[in-house]
């Protein structure tokens, strides 16, 4: 019995669980960004979020959803759902153990029995251990997997606190831009009934026809027209906030103008290869890609038999009155083998399933890496390009309120007709809605950028 015990000792010592080993799937990623300035040692995305969005009524929104977030809530409880799966998980390395009661009160006695052993017709108490030794690696590997699953879990909640942060911040934006709409779009509608009352009474004076006074009409009604449109989004943007709040829909408090929007300076994206150790997709995809590699091992072993020690401990009389008496013990201990026979092939296409579910994972995260890098991209070339937009934008709106001016000027002294107002007022108003959704643009695309990049991130793990 010795020999036994040693021999399985060094068996378990000596094994080695099946499967290939955990390990990241081979990506090469740029020595940098094409659209970044080379040699970036920094990141804007190593700033905390409250550094980057200085607005303190959004900064309260934003802390608002951290708590409330329904989305949020679910990815909590997911990650609480897998921390007890895997403590579920560990139990498989310890010896299972249960016990068991017999009290017979209707009963036919049998001879078929062993003798000091319980049946049917007997009291017995009975304790029983077993205890699976994990030669082949199985429960190993089935750990493996499931702790890779906890920590896909946590970094999906990193995830959606990221995309919930830069939601929040750009639904703000969008409702700052609606706002400054709006009020472009009522002081536009203002102005056109000052001209639309010029043009009535020029028109019954006999100085201009109906056919200008109905052109100045339809202008202030296009005018209301984009007023109540710019409402309308207003009331949805908020409803959409509301929601990322956890609230029922309702009025969001504003703070800074768009324009009084603050940004840092210079946008740093970094070092491409960063972002394989920052982005919680990314490490999401590698731990789903290194649970499925673990299952690749389950089901390995599952193909070989299963050794497991088994002990038996109890008490049995057919008398209640002698159950605890001397004599009444029984016990047994020894090894059990259970192996596949005809399921030997049905376990040889689970293993082959395994494996091309391991290969869909690693495509995945493949196309997750590749993915990030073209976002980081786009976000970059629109910060480059809106830029330049905004300053030309902004310089067009200054002439174009320039020249409203003078032919403002000369038609109401007779000297021009009513189509260098109405094309001036025109394109102005075009003009200042588009330059209000460039500066918007330009905010959005660094939060983008900051989402892009894995913002928030901490080398102690983690958002700030």
């Amino acid at each position: 019995m010795r020999h036994f015990a040693l021999m399985i000792l060094l068996t378990m010592l000596t094994a080695c669980a099946m499967g290939p080993d955990r390990a990241r799937p081979h990506v090469a990623p740029p020595a940098s960004f094409r659209m970044g300035a080379g040699g970036e040692a920094g990141s804007i995305a190593n700033l905390p979020w409250w550094e980057l969005l200085k607005d303190e009524q959004l900064q309260k929104l934003v802390r608002v959803s951290l708590q409330e977030n329904k989305d949020l809530a679910a990815a909590v409880a997911s990650v609480e759902e897998y921390q007890a799966r895997l403590a579920g998980a560990r139990v498989d390395f310890i010896p299972q153990a249960s016990a068991n009661a017999n009290a017979p009160f209707l009963a036919r006695k049998t001879p078929f029995s062993l003798p000091g052993f319980p049946t049917a017709t007997s009291y017995y108490l009975q304790g029983s251990v077993s205890w699976e030794l994990d030669v082949w690696g199985r429960v190993r590997r089935s750990n493996e997997a499931a702790r890779a699953d906890l920590f896909a879990r946590e970094e999906n909640r990193r995830a959606v606190i990221l995309t919930l942060v830069s939601s929040v911040a750009q639904a703000y934006f969008d409702l700052r831009q609606l706002d400054m709409q709006l009020d472009i779009a009522k002081g536009t509608l203002q102005s056109w009934e000052d001209s639309v009352k010029i043009a009535q009474a020029r028109l019954r004076q006999g100085i201009i026809s109906k056919l200008d006074a109905d052109q100045f009409e339809a202008e202030r009604a296009n005018a209301a027209a984009r007023a109540a449109e710019f409402e309308r989004q207003t009331i949805q943007k908020e409803n959409e906030l509301s929601v990322l709040l956890g609230r029922n829909p309702g009025q969001i408090p504003r703070g800074q103008l768009l324009t009084e929007q603050v940004m840092p300076p210079e946008v740093p994206a970094g070092i491409p290869s960063d972002l394989l150790q920052r982005r919680p997709d990314i490490l999401q995809a590698e731990q789903e890609f290194s649970a499925a590699t673990a299952r690749i091992g389950v089901a390995q072993a599952n193909r070989f038999p299963q050794i497991t020690l088994t002990g038996v401990l109890g008490v049995a009389s057919p008398h209640l009155a002698n159950l605890v008496k001397s004599g009444s013990e029984f016990g047994a201990a020894g090894a059990g083998l259970v192996g596949p026979l005809l399921n030997a092939k049905t376990l040889g296409y689970e293993q082959r399933a395994v494996e091309a579910q391991a290969r869909q994972v690693q495509a995945q995260y493949e196309k997750t890496v590749l993915v990030a890098f073209r976002e980081v991209e786009d976000a970059l070339v629109a910060i480059r390009t809106v830029r330049q937009q905004t300053e030309a934008l902004e310089a067009q709106v200054t002439a174009l309120r320039s020249a409203l001016h003078l032919a403002d000027l000369r038609y109401r002294g007779g000297l021009a007709n009513y189509l260098d107002v109405l094309t001036s007022k025109r394109s102005l108003f075009d003009a200042e809605l588009s330059l209000t959704s460039t500066r918007r643009l330009y905010l959005v695309s660094i939060v983008q950028l900051y989402k892009a990049l894995g913002g928030g991130w901490t080398p102690a793990g983690g958002l700030r």
